[in-house]
């Protein structure tokens, strides 16, 4: 919900008022982003949806529009601790985009992190930039040292 609401709404939800939010949004369609199973257990999350879905990436000096371009945005990315190192966040990239391009996306952006030393899990929710490579996404732009704009596709 960091992307979708307004700063001050996002703070004054957090915790329960995000997530009623979020369940508004599940409910009213189109889905807010994909699930990635391990059998029948949720393992793995990451939201997408066209960039206007996200009103704070336009916020973001970092994170502004690349052009005027039609893109779909993946800005949060995460895996369950125990299914980490697997692989699972490259698949669920590759499978975000393909379901994207089923929906029309021409392209499709993420805002991944790429520093040289170890983060901590909660400092990396955009994505690590070494897994969009290997999703297949490249670099297009980059603000910050350590904020990569990557995407996929044609557009």
């Amino acid at each position: 919900m960091h992307w979708r609401l307004p700063r001050f709404r996002y703070l004054a939800g957090k915790g329960e008022g995000n997530r009623r939010t979020l369940r508004r949004l599940v409910r009213q369609g189109p889905p807010p982003g994909l699930i990635g199973y391990r059998g029948d257990r949720p393992v793995a999350w990451c939201a997408i949806g066209p960039r206007e879905s996200f009103p704070g990436l336009d916020r973001s000096r970092v994170l502004a529009r690349v052009d005027d371009r039609p893109v779909w945005s993946i800005p949060c990315l995460f895996v369950a601790k125990s299914e980490r190192r697997a692989g699972l966040s490259v698949r669920m990239l590759r499978e975000a985009a393909r379901w994207a391009r089923r929906r029309g996306a021409r392209v499709v952006e993420g805002y991944p992190v790429e520093t040289r030393t170890r983060q901590a899990d909660p400092f990396v929710w955009t994505g690590l930039a070494q897994g969009f490579r290997r999703a297949g996404f490249r670099e297009v732009l980059r603000r910050s040292p350590v904020r990569p704009i990557m995407r996929t596709g044609r557009g």
